[in-house]
């Protein structure tokens, strides 16, 4: 069973792009310069001590918070810290460490096999090609893009719910779907953002850009919103 990371519910019922106006390209620069001030080097919140445990992470993340993981994975990642491990440990005794996170059975289940496929075909190392590691049990586009990014430093773009809302509020682009958000990302965002530019993003919607209750009264790109001025007027 593949885990489908990218989903998101009825994107036109969070977001409908045709209410936020898309911005310059000397805007978008703008915005990301100032984020880079704020924070030179963002970095995924999700906690792991290698290539692997990255990988592990990331698939348990779906549908969960990071926070819920790292709750998780504190013990997990002392005993099986690579795919040798996780198989010693089986996916019976990986339930029990997982069982917090939701969809946690099948998560379980796409572990041990991503961990078996890591040993028979890749020497038991995380790929770094796209196509090899969505080609893993539970790896879907947003996971394989995670790990390209954060373990071998490719400027890829993750859309997951904060990047997907925060694109759209802020007019970067005026899509219903991640896919197409990130295709569309990849157009417009300057190289020189790329590698940090969905940490960012995720980072701005996860504590400012809330969905319910987005915090403009602390935003620092404010100025530069649709979003914001919508909700002045």
């Amino acid at each position: 069973m593949k885990i489908q990371q990218s989903k998101i519910k009825n994107p036109k019922s969070k977001i409908n792009p045709a209410n936020y106006p898309r911005i310059g390209l000397a805007k978008i620069d703008q915005i990301f310069s100032i984020w880079q001030a704020t924070n030179p080097e963002p970095k995924t919140e999700l906690n792991y001590s290698n290539n692997y445990t990255l990988l592990v992470a990331v698939v348990l993340s779906a549908q969960s918070t990071d926070v819920g993981v790292n709750k998780a994975t504190k013990a997990l990642f002392k005993i099986a810290d690579t795919p040798e491990k996780m198989l010693v440990l089986g996916e019976v005794g990986l339930k029990k460490y997982i069982s917090t996170i939701g969809l946690y059975n099948a998560k379980a289940a796409n572990i041990i096999k991503l961990s078996r496929r890591l040993i028979d075909e890749f020497d038991s190392e995380v790929p770094k090609d796209f196509e090899s590691l969505k080609s893993l049990p539970g790896v879907g586009q947003k996971t394989a893009n995670v790990v390209l990014n954060c373990a071998f430093g490719v400027p890829t773009i993750a859309v997951d719910t904060h990047v997907f809302r925060v694109a759209n509020r802020l007019g970067f682009v005026n899509e219903t779907t991640p896919e197409k958000t990130e295709i569309a990302l990849l157009k417009v965002i300057p190289k020189k953002w790329r590698t940090h530019a969905h940490h960012w993003m995720i980072l701005h919607g996860r504590y400012v850009c809330q969905a319910r209750k987005p915090r403009c009264g602390e935003c620092n790109i404010k100025q530069f919103c649709n979003f914001y001025a919508t909700q002045k007027s």
